[in-house]
C-alpha cells in the first residue's frame, strides 16, 4: 500500500499554489499595522509626574502649603483605521499540456485505484474461500466426532442389551430348570403313588388268586406248582405252561428297570395250529411300558407250541418283570 501511494503521488502533477506567499504578505502587513498602533499609543500617552515629599523641622511651626494638583490627562486619540490588505491575485489557468498531464495522472490514478480495488477484492475472495474451507473442515471434524460418538453409543447400547438379554436368558433358564424340577418332583410323586397303588392291587390280586387256588386245592389233582383253580387239568399237561412261557419270554426286550414288580395279565387266542390270532391285556400292571413290551413279545412269537397236538383256543398268561431276572 505504501509503494502504491508513493507511485500515485509521483504521477500527480505539481500544484502551483501561492498560498505561502500570500500568507507571508498578510502576516507582514498585520505586523506593520500592530507596530504602528503601538508606536502611536506610546507617543500620545502622557508621562506621569513623580511627586516627592519631605519633612522640614524648624523652631517656629509653619503651616504646610497645599499639595500640587495633578494635571488632567488629555483624551486619548482614536487609533488609526487598519490598512486593508490586498487579496492575492488568482492563480493562472493551467495550460493544455498541464491539463493533459493532469488528465493522464487522473487516469493512471484511477487505474491504480482499480487495480488496488481488484487486489483487495481478490484478497477478500481468497480470505472468504479460506474461511469457507476452514468452516468446512471444522464441520467435517465435528461430523466425524458426532459419528464416532454415535457409534460408541450404539456399541454401548448393544453391549448393555446383550448383558440384559443374557441375564434374562439366565433367569429364564433358572425358571425353566426350577419348573422342570418341580414337574419332575410332581411326576415322581405321582409315579410313587401309582406304584404304591399298583403294588397294592397286585398284592390284593395275588391274595385273591391264592385264596382261589387254596379253595381249588381241596380236591385238586394237579402238581404242587400248578397255577389253576380246578380240581383237575382240563387238557394241558403239567409242563405246557412252562413251554408257552419259554416260547414268549425270549422275545421280551427288557425295558428300563422300574421300581416294584409290574405284573401284566394277557388273554391270548390261538388257532388250532398254535398261531396267535389275538391278544389283549385283561389286567394291566400299572406300567404302560411293561404292558406294551409284553404285547410286542407275543406278536413277535406268532405261534405257540402244541400240547399233544392240541392247544386251548383261549389262554390267560401272566407276565412279571421279576421273571426276566
Amino acid at each position: 500500500m505504501g509503494a502504491l501511494a508513493a507511485s500515485h503521488d509521483a504521477l500527480l502533477p505539481r500544484a502551483r499554489s501561492r498560498l505561502g506567499l500570500g500568507a507571508a504578505l498578510a502576516l507582514l502587513a498585520h505586523g506593520g499595522l500592530l507596530a504602528a498602533l503601538a508606536l502611536g499609543l506610546n507617543w500620545r500617552l502622557p508621562t506621569a509626574d513623580v511627586v516627592f515629599s519631605a519633612d522640614l523641622w524648624s523652631d517656629v511651626p509653619e503651616v504646610a502649603a497645599p499639595a500640587p494638583v495633578a494635571p488632567t490627562p488629555p483624551a486619548p486619540t482614536p487609533p488609526p483605521l487598519p490598512v486593508p490588505v490586498q487579496a492575492p491575485a488568482p492563480p493562472p489557468l493551467p495550460t493544455a499540456a498541464e491539463r493533459q498531464a493532469e488528465r493522464a495522472a487522473d487516469i493512471a490514478l484511477e487505474k491504480a485505484r482499480d487495480q488496488r480495488r481488484q487486489k483487495e477484492l481478490a484478497a477478500a475472495e481468497a480470505e472468504r474461500a479460506r474461511q469457507r474451507a476452514q468452516d468446512q473442515e471444522e464441520a467435517e471434524r465435528l461430523k466425524k466426532r458426532l459419528e464416532a460418538k454415535r457409534l460408541a453409543d450404539a456399541q454401548e447400547a448393544k453391549r448393555l442389551k446383550e448383558q440384559k438379554d443374557l441375564k434374562d436368558q439366565q433367569k429364564a433358564e433358572q425358571a425353566r430348570e426350577a419348573q422342570q424340577k418341580k414337574e419332575l418332583a410332581a411326576k415322581q410323586a405321582a409315579q410313587q403313588q401309582a406304584d404304591a397303588k399298583a403294588q397294592a392291587e397286585q398284592i390284593a390280586s395275588q391274595r385273591e388268586e391264592n385264596l382261589k387256588r387254596m379253595m381249588g386245592q381241596a380236591g385238586a389233582t394237579g402238581a404242587a406248582t400248578a397255577t389253576g383253580t380246578a380240581q383237575a387239568d382240563a387238557a394241558p399237561s403239567a409242563g405246557y405252561g412252562g413251554r408257552i412261557k419259554a416260547a414268549i419270554l425270549p422275545n421280551i426286550v427288557q425295558p428300563d428297570k422300574e421300581r416294584g414288580n409290574p405284573v401284566t395279565e394277557v388273554e391270548v387266542r390261538c388257532a388250532p395250529d398254535g398261531s396267535i390270532v389275538g391278544r389283549r391285556v385283561t389286567k394291566p400292571s400299572g406300567n404302560p411300558a411293561w404292558d406294551e413290551t409284553v404285547l410286542r413279545a407275543i406278536d413277535k412269537t406268532r405261534q405257540l407250541p402244541l400240547d399233544n397236538g392240541r392247544i386251548p383256543a383261549t389262554m390267560t398268561l401272566v407276565f412279571s418283570q421279576n421273571e426276566m431276572r
